[in-house]
Order: structure tokens, then sequence, then C-alpha cells
């Protein structure tokens, strides 16, 4: 059974996020606590591996469809 592979398009903020997030994450939080630091660095790096996704795999014309509304 085949089904489409549905992915939502994620802004460039989100992925400064990550990134910001992930160094900050790496040089200040982790040195001081290992657990954290890890937690986070984890969550940031998904962050960015789904931004990846989103920008390989999303749809190029959904702010085109978001305009268009139904005529009766």
């Amino acid at each position: 059974m085949h089904k489409e592979f549905n992915v939502a398009p994620l802004s460039g903020g989100y992925m400064i996020t990550a990134i910001v997030g992930f160094l900050v994450s790496a040089f200040y939080i982790a040195p001081n606590s290992a657990t954290w630091g890890f937690t986070l660095v984890l969550f940031f790096i998904l962050m960015f591996v789904a931004s990846l996704i989103s920008m390989t795999y999303a749809p190029t014309d959904w702010p085109l469809k978001m305009d268009r509304r139904k005529l009766r």
C-alpha cells in the first residue's frame, strides 16, 4: 500500500534556532551539566534534521495554495 509522504514546510527561523541552540548547548551548557547538555544537543540536532527534511521534501507551492479560495 502506497502512502504519500506528507511534510510540513518549516521556516528558516526554525533552522537558525536549531543551529544557535546546538552551539549554545554544546559550548555553554554541556561543560557545566553533561546530562542537560547531551539532552539539549540531541534535541537541537533533531530539530536541524527536521528542517533539512522539510527543506528537501516540502511542497514548493504551498503559499499559493493558501491564498486560493473556494468558488461557489
